[in-house]
């Protein structure tokens, strides 16, 4: 995906098929858009994670900071979702391609963290990964759902309460509280 417009019968045209072919091949736009997404999700995830160093919450962490920045810096998803806002957040949003391909990703790094023993989680390492990547879009595209831009660093922080769930430290005092 370059940015440029996904015209069907231009497609059918270049591949030298028919635009039923095409469809039989692909399904329809939304299902081809939704696939290359949960491509362009899967190699951004990929470069994000790779050389970052740390264990545990920490490097989930920064892996999300990595990956969340690379996504809203994307120029050609910044020219689809300029032309497409309600198509991108209904595919990117959605249970389908994009949160399955991103779930399945979030799950391996949590459960390679989990299996080194760098980090317990609360819930069931899948439910924890969707729940992420549902907070994690939330706050990403909080500026196509009404927001002002998007809002990575509270993302983020909700994100770290997930990994490390408040526990009250000497004093009472939770891990998380204000005047840490």
């Amino acid at each position: 995906m370059r940015g440029e417009p996904i015209d069907m019968s231009a497609l059918a045209a270049e591949l030298g098929v028919g635009r039923a072919t095409l469809y039989r091949w692909v399904g329809s736009r939304e299902q081809l858009l939704a696939t290359l997404l949960g491509e362009m999700t899967e190699r951004t995830y990929r470069v994000a994670a790779r050389g970052v160093g740390g264990t545990g919450a920490d490097r989930i962490l920064a892996v999300l900071e990595r990956f969340m920045r690379a996504v809203v810096d994307a120029e050609p998803l910044k020219a689809f979702t300029e032309r497409e806002p309600r198509l991108f957040i209904r595919l990117a949003t959605m249970p389908g391609t994009i949160e399955g391909r991103a779930t399945e990703l979030l799950t391996g790094e949590l459960q390679a963290e989990i299996d080194r023993g760098a980090l317990r989680v609360p819930l069931p390492t899948r439910t924890l990964a969707q729940a992420i990547v549902r907070v994690a879009d939330s706050f990403m595209y909080a500026h196509y759902l009404g927001g002002n831009r998007p809002e990575i660093d509270q993302a983020l922080e909700v994100v770290e309460l997930l990994l490390r769930p408040c526990a009250p430290g000497p004093g009472g005092e939770s891990p998380g509280a204000p005047g840490r």
